[in-house]
Parts: C-alpha cells; structure tokens; sequence
C-alpha cells in the first residue's frame, strides 16, 4: 500500500514537472498569422548584410531570434523604453495578440 502512494506521488509529482516544462517553452501566439504580418519587416530587417542605407548603421537578424526577445524588444519599442523612431511607429500600432504572433513566426525561423 505504502509502495503504491509512494509511486502515485512520484508519477504525480514527474507529471508536473513535465507539464511545467511544457509550458514554460509553449509560446502564444500563431506563427502562420505572424508570417503574414512580419512583411513590412523585411524591408530593413531582411536587407543583405543587415545594414540601413541612411543612417548607417547595422540591422539586428530578427528570423530565428528568441521569442521573448522579440515580445520584450516589440514592447520597449512600442513604450518608447527603446528609442527608434521608425521601430516606434511600427511598434504602437501593434496590439498584444500581434506581437505574440509576430514573435512566434520569427522565433520560429533558422538563423
């Protein structure tokens, strides 16, 4: 009997670590809505080489960077913590459920 609770207890018990863990690493957010809106970031994030025409100064590689980079990075920008005029402006018109999904598309990417 006391085998038996002791078992129960340990399976219960890995359950929740695994289930925790799988939480931990599942994002929000739908990559194929976000591949749909990741578009207007092509134009400098996806430049040969990274680097802006005027001013110059090298683009950050955002496909295959960590989504919670990317949700937190979004949220500076959008709260004027991180100050870029242009990242600004794209990031307010952005709601949560965007970023999630923008975040979500590009995490998923290759380097």
């Amino acid at each position: 009997m006391i085998r038996s609770l002791v078992l129960l207890a340990v399976l219960v018990l890995t359950a929740g670590i695994t289930g925790s863990a799988a939480a931990a690493t599942a994002h929000p957010g739908d990559p194929a809505v976000g591949r749909i809106m990741v578009y207007t970031c092509h134009g400098c994030h996806g430049i040969p080489g990274y680097r802006n025409a005027y001013p110059n100064y090298p683009v950050p590689k955002i496909a295959g960077q960590h989504y919670q980079y990317l949700v937190t990075a979004l949220n500076e920008y959008r709260s004027g913590d991180r100050a870029h005029p242009t990242m600004r402006t794209q990031a307010e018109s952005l709601s949560e459920a965007d970023i999630a999904n923008i975040a979500a598309y590009l995490s998923s990417l290759k380097k």
